[in-house]
Protein backbone atom coordinates (compact mmCIF):
# COMPACT_ATOMS: atom_id res chain seq x y z
CA UNK A 1 0.00 0.00 0.00
CA UNK A 2 1.40 3.38 -0.94
CA UNK A 3 -1.06 5.75 0.72
CA UNK A 4 -3.55 5.61 3.58
CA UNK A 5 -6.21 7.93 4.90
CA UNK A 6 -7.83 7.82 8.32
CA UNK A 7 -11.16 9.56 8.82
CA UNK A 8 -12.22 10.24 12.41
CA UNK A 9 -15.86 10.89 13.32
CA UNK A 10 -18.46 10.13 15.96
CA UNK A 11 -20.67 7.06 15.71
CA UNK A 12 -23.87 6.04 17.43
CA UNK A 13 -22.93 3.39 20.05
CA UNK A 14 -24.77 0.44 18.49
CA UNK A 15 -24.46 1.37 14.82
CA UNK A 16 -21.45 -0.73 13.82
CA UNK A 17 -23.52 -3.52 12.22
CA UNK A 18 -25.55 -1.00 10.19
CA UNK A 19 -22.44 0.90 9.09
CA UNK A 20 -20.65 -2.34 8.17
CA UNK A 21 -23.66 -3.47 6.10
CA UNK A 22 -23.76 -0.15 4.22
CA UNK A 23 -20.06 -0.34 3.38
CA UNK A 24 -20.36 -4.05 2.54
CA UNK A 25 -22.94 -3.22 -0.14
CA UNK A 26 -20.94 -0.19 -1.34
CA UNK A 27 -17.73 -2.22 -1.61
CA UNK A 28 -19.50 -4.81 -3.79
CA UNK A 29 -19.84 -2.14 -6.51
CA UNK A 30 -17.01 -0.77 -8.66
CA UNK A 31 -16.83 2.35 -6.48
CA UNK A 32 -13.80 1.25 -4.42
CA UNK A 33 -11.91 0.61 -7.66
CA UNK A 34 -12.99 3.98 -9.07
CA UNK A 35 -11.64 5.67 -5.93
CA UNK A 36 -8.46 3.57 -5.94
CA UNK A 37 -9.32 1.95 -2.60
CA UNK A 38 -7.40 -1.29 -2.03
CA UNK A 39 -8.49 -1.96 1.53
CA UNK A 40 -11.03 -0.46 3.90
CA UNK A 41 -11.09 -1.05 7.65
CA UNK A 42 -13.59 0.40 10.11
CA UNK A 43 -12.89 0.72 13.82
CA UNK A 44 -14.85 2.01 16.80
CA UNK A 45 -13.79 3.14 20.22
CA UNK A 46 -15.96 4.80 22.88
CA UNK A 47 -18.27 6.60 20.49
CA UNK A 48 -15.58 7.34 17.93
CA UNK A 49 -15.44 5.95 14.40
CA UNK A 50 -12.21 5.39 12.48
CA UNK A 51 -12.31 4.73 8.74
CA UNK A 52 -8.95 3.55 7.38
CA UNK A 53 -8.54 3.32 3.61
CA UNK A 54 -5.43 2.09 1.81
CA UNK A 55 -4.57 3.05 -1.77
CA UNK A 56 -1.96 1.88 -4.26
CA UNK A 57 -1.12 5.46 -5.25
CA UNK A 58 -0.71 8.79 -3.51
CA UNK A 59 -3.71 10.31 -5.30
CA UNK A 60 -6.42 8.48 -3.30
CA UNK A 61 -7.74 11.72 -1.88
CA UNK A 62 -8.03 13.21 -5.37
CA UNK A 63 -9.89 10.16 -6.67
CA UNK A 64 -12.32 10.33 -3.74
CA UNK A 65 -12.93 14.02 -4.46
CA UNK A 66 -13.73 13.10 -8.09
CA UNK A 67 -16.10 10.31 -6.97
CA UNK A 68 -18.10 12.58 -4.65
CA UNK A 69 -20.54 13.44 -7.46
CA UNK A 70 -21.33 9.79 -8.22
CA UNK A 71 -24.90 8.92 -7.10
CA UNK A 72 -23.59 5.86 -5.19
CA UNK A 73 -21.17 8.02 -3.21
CA UNK A 74 -23.93 10.53 -2.50
CA UNK A 75 -26.28 7.72 -1.43
CA UNK A 76 -23.87 6.07 1.02
CA UNK A 77 -23.06 9.49 2.47
CA UNK A 78 -26.78 10.08 3.07
CA UNK A 79 -27.35 6.53 4.38
CA UNK A 80 -24.56 6.96 6.94
CA UNK A 81 -25.95 10.22 8.39
CA UNK A 82 -28.18 8.54 11.03
CA UNK A 83 -25.13 6.67 12.38
CA UNK A 84 -22.06 8.86 11.75
CA UNK A 85 -21.57 12.53 12.52
CA UNK A 86 -18.60 14.83 12.11
CA UNK A 87 -16.15 14.92 14.97
CA UNK A 88 -16.28 18.72 14.79
CA UNK A 89 -19.49 19.73 12.97
CA UNK A 90 -18.52 23.42 12.96
CA UNK A 91 -15.47 22.85 10.75
CA UNK A 92 -16.60 19.86 8.64
CA UNK A 93 -17.32 20.44 4.97
CA UNK A 94 -16.09 17.19 3.40
CA UNK A 95 -14.34 13.94 4.41
CA UNK A 96 -11.04 15.75 3.90
CA UNK A 97 -11.86 17.87 6.97
CA UNK A 98 -12.05 14.73 9.13
CA UNK A 99 -8.78 13.10 8.06
CA UNK A 100 -6.19 12.46 10.70
CA UNK A 101 -2.60 13.48 9.99
CA UNK A 102 0.01 10.75 10.25
CA UNK A 103 3.00 11.87 12.28
CA UNK A 104 4.96 8.57 12.47
CA UNK A 105 5.32 5.51 10.29
CA UNK A 106 7.31 2.31 10.65
CA UNK A 107 7.32 -0.74 8.42
CA UNK A 108 9.23 -4.01 8.64
CA UNK A 109 11.76 -4.58 5.88
CA UNK A 110 11.06 -7.36 3.41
Amino acid sequence: MKHSTLIVARMEPHASDDVAALFGAFDETEMPHRMGTRRRQLFKYRGLYFHLQDFDTDNGGELIEEAKTDPRFIRISEDLKPFIEAYDPQTWRSPKDAMATRFYHWEASA
